[in-house]
């Protein structure tokens, strides 16, 4: 490394991420967030309520839908399919600030929100990950008849979405979504875009801004290393598809044309102050030099993912995603 570099980070990534190795290859998550259940109908003090619906008994995979307690009967809201962070390996849609997230999503934009709750890596390896967001799209299309969503939710007006490594599912699903669209396969359901917030992307070479927040507090480099390393498939390095979507994939490429074919604009929200900001400027600017509509969010300063959990900047951030999602 250049001798003005930073040096490299010598946390312990597992420490960092509260995981303990089995003997049998699964990991002990000591990082145990408090879980959020569903909102009662009696519950008068949240603006949404929410319920869940199992996709797949035995992948134990379901997502929560969080629809805003006052809803205008002169207009169907839209509704965000949502995937939540965690580098592939922790959380889930009951995670207290998650779901804190999505109701103060569902209440602000407002949309009917739905969290997807997908198997995690390393005892799932990607593409586990998309395959149960995918399935998840299509369970929702099965829910039209629901008694929540057939009067308060529109199906012409999806927009896929998420945080961290979510905002790598949204566009790994959007990809393999995207031709089924163009072939009408998705009807009723009708996707209209992409809203990646500091989405999780990488690669083999180092980028600046990677070396220059290399110790970053919230997501230094020992750490997305060992996320990659737990969440690849076996033996792939970070410039596989899953990880740097620059890395010239010719499938990944032509599926950007069924992007472009219908429409689809991609909202990428970034901030100067993560790590992950070169590889988020790097998507962009592949989405925008495919024909695809591209629209961007900038912060300077911010951490990876703070808006879960500073309020103020929330605001800003459900700001954009209202904006987006209204237009």
């Amino acid at each position: 490394m250049d001798a003005e570099a930073p040096p490299p980070s010598a946390a312990d990534p597992y420490a960092h991420l509260q995981l303990v190795a089995n003997p049998d290859g699964s990991y002990t998550r000591l990082f145990s967030p408090p879980t959020v259940p569903t909102t009662a109908a009696s519950d008068t003090t949240s603006p949404v309520l929410t319920k869940d619906v199992i996709v797949n008994e035995d992948n134990n995979t379901w997502f929560r839908i969080f629809l805003p307690r006052v809803v205008s009967p002169d207009r169907k809201l839209p509704i965000i399919v949502y995937f939540h962070g965690g580098g592939f390996i922790l959380l889930s849609p009951a995670t207290d600030f998650c779901h804190d997230f999505c109701a103060r999503m569902a209440a602000s934009t407002p949309a009917v929100v739905v969290s997807v709750r997908y198997r995690l890596a390393p005892e799932h390896r990607l593409p586990t990950a998309y395959h149960d967001a995918v399935e998840a799209v299509y369970k929702l299309r099965e829910c039209i008849a629901d008694e929540w969503l057939a009067s308060n939710a529109d199906f012409a007006k999806i927009y896929l979405a998420g945080t961290s490594a979510g905002g790598n599912i949204a566009y790994r699903v959007g990809l393999q979504l995207s031709t089924a669209a163009v072939n009408g396969q998705l009807e009723p359901l009708k996707v209209k875009g992409l809203i990646l917030h500091h989405p999780f992307f990488g690669g083999v070479v180092r980028t600046p801004s990677e070396e220059r927040l290399v110790n970053d507090q919230i997501l230094p480099l020992c750490m997305t290393d060992l996320m990659w390393k737990l969440s690849l498939p076996s033996g792939a390095d970070r410039d596989h598809q899953y990880c740097n979507p620059t890395s010239g994939n010719a499938d990944d490429l032509a599926k950007l044309e069924c992007f472009k074919k219908m429409g689809w604009e991609v909202l990428v929200m970034a901030s100067d102050g993560d790590p992950l900001y070169d590889g988020q400027l790097a998507l962009e600017a592949l989405l925008a030099g495919s024909g695809v509509r591209v629209s961007r969010a900038l912060s300077s300063g911010d951490g990876h993912g703070i808006e879960l959990f500073d309020p103020v900047k929330a605001e800003v951030l459900l700001g954009e995603i209202k904006l987006f999602v209204g237009q």
